[in-house]
């Protein structure tokens, strides 16, 4: 089939990507013409895992190409894909201001050429109950001439970061909100080809179809939040988060998924969405008590580890100069470079405030992070980028590990412990196991863990 994406940020790129392997013509539109030169020489905006093979493959034989003219994709494309921003406002709600202003956009090109026949347009950004309307509505103001016919159609994405490739070539269900067959029968053609294992093609409304983004992520949250909390209050009567954890995720009604405490979620989904979902509710007369109390306790839990610091290095001032702190992971998550709403760059914020000196560490978000914080004097600290995990705890009084990557798990921990100036952690992700960290002479602080005395050591003094 022939494809148009408007939008080449994540979902947009790895839409067209994935596409394109499968067999149809892809035509990406971004209005970034720097971008868009830049991936038509072949160099991916993005890090996913798995995706450049694809990317390469699709430009190399023709089948994924990119362009700045929405004219040129709209003309030639069967189904026409809307990937594009939906950042949340001051208030919480999502701005729709990309998505409605290319809806006019392609309604208005419709209009002009009613020789080009019946198109299908897809909300695949994740989108507020009702934008498909709003999208309709947005392109029909264009007074289309009689006979032109195109539906909307919701598609929401449920690609995690780190395996969207995965995700999107073998997808555990395709959401389709239509009201037209035509078009359903048209999506239903596109995903055949992913969906041969036997995964379903759910085909529904396109209020519940867009319903069902939101109520999935916020769901998602709700355990992961959860979750924190448990570990909050193990840690204060003694018991084991992670001995929790197992215990409960053996239960199939729970399941073993979205169950790991530590600081918070972050990311371009989870925060916008359940802040999106919540002020839906609220502009339709409902309070959404369960999201209320997942904001909170996510925004209290980015922050949780940073009075633990403070409490050990500041001697009783709060204060933190003079102080060298090591922060593994920059990116919200493990196996991206994606570092919206990251959890490490909350912790980065309030300790360079108190003062410290900030030196962190990332296989693959330094240069996002460079982009979002910048380096040097921030606060009344600064912040400092390392090119390995050894060169950050260099002279450190504090390691901090805020994102789970592999590599984390097994470094060369007695050199670690040399290079520090004190040998004290803060595991913001659970990575490592107490009693292991004590017995290397480590002070170690998890999230909901029992605290073991460390093995007596000298101190090195840097």
């Amino acid at each position: 089939m022939r494809i148009a994406v408007v939008g080449t940020g994540y979902v947009g790129l790895v839409t067209g990507t994935c596409f394109a392997e499968m067999g149809n013509d892809v035509v990406c539109v971004d209005v970034d013409e720097s971008k868009v030169e830049r991936l038509r020489s072949g160099r991916l905006t993005i890090y996913e895992p798995g995706l450049e093979v694809y990317f390469e493959r699709g430009l190399r034989e023709r089948r994924l190409s990119f362009t700045t003219e929405l004219a040129e994709a709209i003309e030639v494309a069967e189904v026409v894909f809307l990937a594009l921003p939906t950042p949340p406002a001051e208030d919480g709600s999502a701005d729709l201001s990309y998505v409605l202003g290319v809806s006019d956009q392609i309604g208005a090109m419709l209009a002009a050429h009613p020789d080009w026949g019946y198109r299908v347009v897809v909300d695949k950004s994740t989108v507020p109950v009702g934008t498909a309307r709003r999208v309709a509505a947005a392109m029909e103001a264009h007074e289309l001439v009689a006979g032109r016919d195109f539906d909307i159609v919701s598609n929401p994405e449920f690609l995690r970061e780190g395996v969207a490739v995965e995700d999107f070539m073998k997808p555990e269900r395709v959401v389709v909100g239509a009201s037209s067959q035509r078009a359903a029968e048209v999506m239903t053609r596109l995903y055949e080809p992913f969906v041969r294992s036997g995964n379903p093609i759910l085909v529904m409304d396109e209020e519940s179809a867009e319903m069902t983004k939101y109520a999935a992520n916020a769901l998602l949250a709700t355990k992961i939040t959860f979750m924190n909390e448990i570990a909050n209050l193990c840690a204060r009567v003694g018991a084991d988060v992670e001995q929790v954890r197992r215990g409960i995720g053996t239960d199939s009604r729970i399941g073993s998924k979205f169950l790991y405490a530590g600081i918070g979620f972050g990311g371009s989904c989870f925060p916008k969405d359940v802040q999106a979902l919540h002020r839906t509710a609220g502009e339709n007369g409902y309070t959404f008590r369960i999201l209320d109390a997942v904001l909170a306790v996510n925004d209290d839990q980015r922050k949780i580890l940073v009075p633990q610091i403070a409490e050990a290095l500041s001697e009783g001032t709060g204060r933190l100069e003079g102080k060298r702190i090591a922060i593994w992971g920059l990116a919200f998550k493990p196996h991206t470079d994606d570092v919206r709403e990251a959890p490490a760059h909350v912790l980065i914020r309030e300790l360079t405030t108190l003062g410290a000196e900030v030196v962190a560490f990332d296989p693959e978000a330094i240069e996002t992070t460079r982009a979002a914080l910048g380096e040097g004097e921030m606060g009344d600290g600064r912040l400092a980028y390392a090119a390995s995990v050894y060169d950050a705890v260099e002279g450190a009084d504090a390691l901090v590990v805020a994102t789970e990557w592999p590599e984390f798990r097994r470094p060369d921990m007695g050199r670690v412990r040399s290079a520090m100036r004190r040998p004290l952690v803060f595991d913001g992700r659970n990575v490592f196991e107490p009693a292991t960290m004590a017995g290397a002479g480590f002070t170690y602080h998890a999230i909901g863990r029992p605290f073991i005395e460390p093995a007596q050591v000298e101190e090195r003094v840097g």
